[in-house]
């Protein structure tokens, strides 16, 4: 069975060459109690760890069934130690911080027995060595006696073909000693049982076999046995398998090192606790920022819903203009001691003309409806715009009819809104003093971002609601648009202070309150354009300033009730415009748009599209015009009356200091000179309101969200690479996206802010995961017999690795869930902080993602900083270290 033959071993002591063993050979039987006697120092540990596979001979063979052992490799002997081997220590080498149960168990778990039958085999072996009783107890809760007795029952479990025993009662008493010696020579009838003692009276009454060691080599042998065939280990057992190589699981390795950091739980804490830090210091800048880009995301997308991307028929990329002009605007510098112009103003109306561009938005909606469907994956909703007014009146009783939209309130008080003319402004602000505005055609989002006060969402065309803000008001603005206030007063007031400018007028409008019923109850008409008008003698003849007429328009115009009373959301991203009062569906705009179309007069022009049919001569045609020059301009200055030929010869000086060209100045000015009608086709098809649904005037993409609008973008591009590809290059799109740009920057810059200061934290991590990397290590100095005692059992050096990174795991687990805790609890007092300071609830949120991330992290470092004293634990000499104390 197992077979020694001329085993050497040297240990090399600095300088020095220590002879151990020299050239010991023995045959030991299948079962048999052999005692080796000898003084300290003969070699007796020695032999028994070469017979355990703990140290390696130098020279010889050993011979397990028949099998020499010279080409084992380390996995080779840990499966030997694990199977075949049970070892029976002086110290008991017991692990503290495990259960009987558990210590006993242990080598069955790295056999990998299931847990049910591990368990029950565990319970069966304590129970045979009298300890069946004493499961849950730990071994500094037991005697000597009984700490050597789970000993044996832990060397037995796995049913062992040998029970090495070194110093079994070396540190009992005389009384236990007998017991213990009882038991292994009761276990001696079916096992070898090698047992090294000082202890020559216990040999000779318990062994039947006394080996005698000196100065390394066998001088005595009272019972040798010799053969020439060993039988193999596993036909005694009667398995024909090969032994399976132990392993131990992450499960395991987990629980070893868990149980060891619960038995210092000051120190685990304080370890943890410093390893957050770190942690702590991440999350809250991860806090700030992610609560600052939360915020500025909704920012962005109530911005986002007051201001679309929107593409307008006559559109001017403000951008490139500026980027022109700064270019045209360069000049090379001169000293000559004399003062020159600079052609700004040239340069200016030079890069606006090249900038101002037609969009096509026929073609582009035909686009955005076929190929570029996909851009309906980012946006609440797509608005086409028309050019057909929307012309709403209401019947006042006192007051009679009152035109509610287009508003007319400034041009009452006799001013406009000539200041939003420019191009820039006017896809932001011209719509801002109508009262009147398309709801997104998106039910779902209305509803998610609405909430109807009274009545309900309107289904029909006819139908509309009242827009009030978020605490339940209208501007007074809206109520005087819309007739429910009296706008006399304040018109009065605006005209006395301007005509008067020495009058200081303190006007202030009577609030008002209305009842649910009273906003229900209100009804509207709808006037096209092509109604004011009435054929006379065979024109059409434009009857809007005849009140009368228009009283009965008005009275049997298509009626459009108010059905609904909806607010914004607590947490709505829409933002309503401060004028906006009333909102309608895209239903109303598709029904107005054909109702135009379908009115007698628009159908007449049609058919008549030579002839004007407002004066009922034919359209004046381009061939026949005449091209106005500088002379002819000159010609019709003198027939005007003299101050009028200075004001106009003012004009002609100022236009040529901005660098116009005379034929450009001409076409400025042909058209005060003309005596012909200007009319044309197009300009009546304009003045009926007539629009095509396919061809929009202005078209409103509203993005879901910043990502979004950069898809959006993308898909622009798309087309407008697609276009130039097909040849059509005057097809592209331009638009301007002023907000979107400074918004970006904003959140740039925030981000480039974090990402610093994550930088400079993350030093203090790094720092941290050193120090556990050196906390680490000092466990695997204080656990250093354990790691013999399981290499004893069968443990590999991948094994005892695993348990101390499993070890760092856990301590940077607990590192990483203190930083999130601590964060979680300081953000409260830093919301609170915010809030009192700037107003902005909720401005500090650690995303769950990330609080998950900033574990993961923790974990991965301490781990990364374990490797080392994880290594150096595996590579440890299993020998010493059982020696260690």
């Amino acid at each position: 069975m197992l077979q020694l033959k001329n085993i050497t071993k040297d240990y090399k002591i600095g300088n020095e060459k220590v002879h151990a063993l020299r050239g010991v050979s023995i045959d030991f039987r299948e079962s048999e109690f052999v005692s080796v006697l000898g003084q300290s120092g003969c070699g007796k540990t020695t032999l028994l760890n070469i017979i355990g596979g703990l140290d390696r001979y130098t020279d010889g063979d050993l011979i397990i069934g028949g099998k020499s052992t010279k080409e084992f490799k380390s996995a080779d002997w840990d499966t030997y130690r694990n199977h075949s081997i049970g070892f029976v220590f002086q110290s008991y080498n017991l692990i503290p911080h495990q259960t009987v149960l558990s210590n006993v168990e242990l080598a069955l778990t790295l056999s990998g027995v299931s847990k049910s039958e591990r368990r029950q085999r565990a319970k069966e072996a304590l129970v045979k060595v009298g300890l069946g009783d004493q499961l849950k107890k730990k071994p500094n809760q037991m005697s000597g006696g009984q700490m050597q007795r789970v000993a044996i029952a832990r060397a037995l479990v796995n049913d062992p073909d040998i029970l090495l025993a070194d110093e079994p009662t070396g540190a009992l008493d005389s009384e236990t000693s007998v017991q213990i010696m009882e038991l292994l020579k009761e276990i001696s009838k079916d096992k070898l049982i090698i047992m090294v003692t000082h202890n020559p009276e216990l040999a000779e009454k318990y062994s039947n076999r006394i080996i005698r060691l000196l100065d390394g080599k066998v001088v005595d042998d009272t019972n040798p046995y010799d053969r020439n065939i060993v039988e193999p280990i596993e036909n005694k057992k009667g398995k024909g398998k090969k032994a399976k190589k132990p392993s131990m699981s992450y499960l395991t390795a987990l629980s070893l090192s868990l149980n060891n950091l619960m038995t210092k739980k000051g120190r685990t804490f304080m370890t943890s606790f410093a390893g957050s830090i770190g942690i702590i210091g991440i999350a809250l800048i991860l806090s700030i920022s992610s609560g600052a880009q939360l915020y500025i995301k909704s920012v962005e997308e109530e911005t986002l819903a007051s201001y679309p991307i929107s593409i307008s028929r006559n559109s001017m990329d403000m951008t490139s203009m500026m980027t022109s002009m700064m270019k045209e605007n360069k000049s090379d510098s001169t000293d000559d001691g004399k003062i020159h112009s600079n052609n700004i103003m040239g340069s200016m109306v030079n890069s606006m003309l090249t900038q101002l561009k037609s969009n096509d938005l026929k073609s582009f909606k035909t686009y955005l409806e076929n190929d570029g469907k996909e851009i309906n994956d980012y946006v609440s909703d797509i608005k086409y715009g028309y050019s057909t007014p929307l012309n709403i009146f209401r019947n006042d009783k006192d007051k009679g009819i009152i035109q509610v939209n287009p508003a007319t309130l400034f041009e009452d008080m006799g001013m406009t809104n000539a200041m939003y003319d420019s191009q820039l402004m006017s896809n932001v602000v011209s719509t801002s003093y109508d009262t009147w505005t398309e709801l997104l055609d998106n039910d779902k989002l209305l509803n998610e971002q609405y909430k109807v006060l009274a009545g309900r969402m309107p289904s029909a065309y006819n139908e509309v609601v009242v827009m009030v803000n978020k605490d339940n008001e209208i501007s007074d603005y809206s109520l005087y648009c819309m007739g429910l206030m009296d706008s006399d007063e304040l018109v009065n007031a605006v005209k006395s202070a301007m005509s008067n400018n020495n009058e200081k007028v303190d006007f202030t409008s009577k609030l008002q309150t209305y009842t649910y019923d009273e906003l229900l109850g209100l009804e509207f008409r709808l006037v096209t354009n092509p109604e004011f008008y009435e054929k006379e003698n065979g024109i059409w003849t434009d009857k809007s300033d005849d009140k009368i007429y228009m009283t009965k328009v008005v009275e049997d115009a298509e009626p459009i009730k108010v059905v609904g009373i909806i607010k914004p959301e607590e947490n709505s991203i829409m933002s309503s415009s401060s004028s906006s009062a009333i909102g309608y569906t895209h239903a109303l705009t598709e029904y107005l748009v054909n109702k135009v179309n379908d009115s007698e007069v628009v159908k007449e022009q049609k058919n008549s599209p030579d002839t004007d049919i407002f004066t009922g001569k034919e359209f004046a045609k381009d061939e026949d015009k005449k091209a106005v020059t500088m002379d002819d301009i000159k010609a019709y200055i003198a027939t005007l009356p003299e101050e009028k030929q200075a004001e106009i010869m003012s004009q002609l000086q100022q236009a040529q200091q901005m660098g116009m060209t005379e034929q450009q100045i001409a076409d400025a000015f042909a058209k005060q000179m003309s005596t012909e009608s200007e009319a044309t086709y197009d300009g009546n098809m304009t003045l009926l309101g007539v629009a095509s649904l396919d061809e929009p005037s202005m078209i409103s993409i509203y993005p879901k969200d910043f990502d979004a609008k950069e898809k959006i973008e993308e898909i622009i591009s798309t087309y407008n690479d697609k276009v130039k590809a097909d040849g059509n290059e005057n097809l592209k799109i331009e638009y301007t996206d002023i907000v979107g740009l400074m918004m970006t920057s904003v959140s740039t810059i925030i981000d480039a802010i974090s990402v610093i200061l994550i930088a400079f934290v993350a030093i203090s991590l790094v720092v941290s995961s050193i120090m556990i990397g050196i906390i680490t290590y000092i466990s695997v100095l204080e656990r250093t017999k354990e790691i013999g005692i399981l290499r004893a059992m069968g443990a590999s050096k991948r094994d005892i690795s695993r348990v101390f990174n499993a070890e760092t795991l856990i301590v940077g687990f607990a590192a990483g869930a203190i930083g999130i805790g601590v964060t979680l609890l300081l953000l409260i007092p830093a919301n609170a902080i915010v809030y009192n300071l700037t107003g902005i609830s909720g401005m500090c949120v650690l995303p769950w993602q990330g609080a998950v991330i900033l574990v993961i992290i923790s974990m991965l470092l301490t781990l990364i900083a374990g490797l080392i004293p994880s290594h150096y634990a595996a590579k440890k000499d299993p020998v010493l270290a059982l020696r260690s104390e």
